[in-house]
């Protein structure tokens, strides 16, 4: 007969299936309160943690013990029968141990802990079972067939190793269940795999001791250990309902408290968000509901950052967080721990730097830009002017500097005044900018001077052509000005490397030829209208 069948044979023939509907019932009830108080444990320290992992070692122990014997007392074999009491008690203290070693190590901080742990709760179902049948003395012998022997102690750790992994992979209603019947599974199927490998052949000669206890007595003390179950079990409910009323006020002031804060915060378990407040949903653009439990990379997608904060040294990370519109807003992050909920979390300080970082870019370009017209200053004027010089002997290419004066521009100042004289200079840029192409700068050195870079020109020739079509474009009249004073502008050119390689000396020969052009200038009457 294939083994399945036999051990369905087990079942239907030869066992009270009230009795084995009532085993089952008792060993779920045990195995779902046993992944209850594990939980607990988890959320426990010091002695109490020993104190409730003992209980749930009992719980499960007398869970094993109890299906056992419960399924024995409906097994019918026909023949005179009766329990060793000393095995049998020994029975009940080694499910517990076994059991109690194995959670210890599912709870353990170690590689594959739930994997192992539930083995050796496996090898406790097994070695429970096998020492109870020893203590089942009955007129006759039993025979052992190994390959169902086997195929039990395989199922018990196989299914005792999966049912601890999954009742303790998270902590949800979910996994507890599926837990639970695993474990439910490991104990029944161990158990009525067992009994189909054994065959009892009649003996009148065997002879059954008269200390032996009588299956109505083991039924009180089955009935007594059931009754125990049903205690831890409602226990078991009982802690779950406080801790998760605890853990729902606890929560709610946690909120409040977030709430109040103006930056955004995040509670994290590792990197699954748990919570925010009302300041970062406002700044993520995302609803609470659809944070939570999300993992921290929806927020922030690098996973350099999310290191580099995760490590917990506590000094703050500037990163981007992404919106639900799929923008990003520069922040500032802060990550402390935090007990929530009796458990440890972090906590994230998230901090909105767009202002500053707008601030910080309008200082740096104010350090390196004019106000009034927006072109370079001086000093950024002189550092692309050493770095240009630098690429023009590096490649042989000339390189053009023009300083530009605007003669008669206090003028414009004494006549209509400083607005007027600020909307000349603004003319006069825009007009230049104009001109030029994306290689060549225009810089505002002083009040009405300003000076172009032009790199890479073929000649002094180039530089010329350059200067007179900025000269033509400045004579042009602009008619919706409200001064047409005349203003000379006045050119003055040096060219690198025939008049120097260097900027000091670069500007002193443009300076100079600045002075003799001013003076023709001037001379010649040459003027435009700003």
């Amino acid at each position: 007969m294939w083994p399945f069948l036999k051990v369905l044979n087990c079942i239907t023939t030869e066992h009270d299936l009230r009795l084995v509907g009532l085993a089952v019932v008792i060993c779920a009830l045990a195995s779902m309160t046993a992944i209850n108080l594990l939980h607990h444990v988890r959320g426990t320290n010091g002695h109490m943690r020993l104190v409730w992992l003992a209980v749930s070692a009992t719980t499960t122990g007398f869970g094993i013990w109890a299906t056992h014997f419960i399924a024995m007392l409906a097994f019918s074999p026909g023949i005179p029968n009766a329990y060793n009491i000393l095995l049998t008690g020994i029975s009940l203290i080694v499910a517990i141990v076994l059991t109690g070693t194995g959670l210890v190590v599912a709870l353990a901080p170690i590689r594959m802990g739930t994997w192992l742990g539930g083995t050796i709760v496996g090898g406790g179902i097994a070695a429970m079972h096998y020492i109870g049948m020893a203590a089942f003395e009955i007129q006759g012998r039993i025979v052992w067939d190994p390959t169902l022997v086997a195929a039990s102690i395989v199922l018990g750790g196989l299914l005792g190793a999966a049912a601890l992994a999954a009742g303790l992979h998270r902590n949800g209603w979910r996994w507890r269940v599926v837990g639970a019947l695993l474990l439910t599974l490991a104990i029944c199927s161990h158990h009525f795999t067992a009994m189909a490998a054994a065959s009892i052949i009649p003996d009148p000669t065997i002879e059954v001791s008269d200390t032996a206890v009588p299956s109505g007595l083991l039924a009180i003390a089955v009935a007594l250990a059931s009754f125990m179950i049903f205690l831890l079990a409602l226990a078991g409910v009982g802690i779950e309902v406080r801790d998760r009323r605890r853990g729902e006020l606890e929560n709610d002031r946690m909120r409040r408290l977030a709430n109040a804060a103006v930056e955004g915060l995040l509670i994290c378990d590792g990197e699954t968000i748990v919570t925010v407040n009302d300041s970062f949903v406002a700044l993520a653009g995302l609803p609470a509901a659809a944070m939570t439990g999300a993992k921290l990379e929806r927020c922030f997608p690098e996973e350099e950052t999310r290191l580099k904060l995760l490590q917990g040294s506590g000094a703050p990370i500037e990163a981007d967080l992404l919106r639900a519109d799929g923008s990003r807003t520069p922040v500032e992050l802060v990550l402390r721990p935090v007990d929530f909920a009796g458990k440890p979390h972090r906590a994230i300080a998230v901090r909105d730097i767009q202002a500053r970082k707008q601030a910080e870019q309008r200082i740096r370009f104010l350090a390196l830009h004019d106000t009034l017209t927006g072109l370079p200053n001086r000093s950024a004027f002189n550092r692309k002017l050493d770095h240009d010089i630098e690429a023009a002997l590096a490649m042989g290419r000339p390189l053009a500097v023009m300083c530009l004066d605007l003669d008669r521009f206090k003028e414009v100042n004494d006549l209509f005044g400083h607005a007027a004289g600020d909307e000349t200079l603004q003319v006069v840029a825009q007009r230049i900018v104009g001109m030029l192409d994306d290689s060549q700068t225009l810089a505002r050195l002083s009040g009405d001077e300003f000076a172009i870079i032009v790199p890479a020109i073929s000649g002094p020739a180039m530089a010329g052509r350059i200067a007179e079509n900025i000269m033509e474009s400045l004579r042009v009249s602009n008619q919706n000005s409200e001064t047409h004073t005349p203003v000379s502008v006045s050119i003055g050119i040096a060219i690198c490397p025939e008049d120097a390689t260097d900027r000091q000396t670069l500007l002193t020969q443009v300076n100079q030829r600045l002075d003799d052009f001013e003076r023709v200038q001037l001379d010649a009457g040459q003027s435009f209208c700003a």
